[in-house]
């Protein structure tokens, strides 16, 4: 596949994600694809597997109650990576995150077999998802 057929795969996963479709987002990910979550707090680390990263992105909405979204600013496709730079919101407890971010993706075959988020500040992130 080529960039803008990535780029149109990252968008369908953004689209999937902010409402909450996870069976959607499971046709884009392989089977075996892994996640990289930035910082050292305790949603930080390496997911192993598509269902280890749907885990974790559930893991997202209930610990915001449902707010978290990544409002996309652009996507830049590329032949096997693809980057998605967003805003990242959401509220927890009374206390709200603004973060920009970067997700680096790797697809093979239409599929995202990886993916690596980048926030301004992981202090902040590690914080909020306390």
């Amino acid at each position: 596949m080529g960039a803008s057929e990535n780029a149109e795969v990252v968008r369908r996963g953004y689209e999937a994600f902010n409402a909450g479709d996870l069976a959607a987002l499971s046709e884009l990910f392989a089977e075996d694809a892994v996640w990289h979550a930035a910082g050292s707090g305790a949603l930080s680390g390496t997911k192993q597997g598509r269902d280890a990263i749907l885990a974790y992105f559930g893991e997202l909405g209930a610990r915001s109650q449902g707010s978290f979204q990544a409002a996309v600013k652009d996507i830049v496709g590329g032949e096997s990576h693809t980057v998605g730079i967003q805003r990242s919101r959401a509220e927890n407890n009374g206390k709200t995150m603004d973060l920009a971010t970067a997700i680096v993706f790797v697809l093979r075959d239409g599929r995202v077999v990886e993916g690596r988020e980048y926030f301004e500040d992981t202090a902040t992130a590690d914080d909020f998802w306390s």
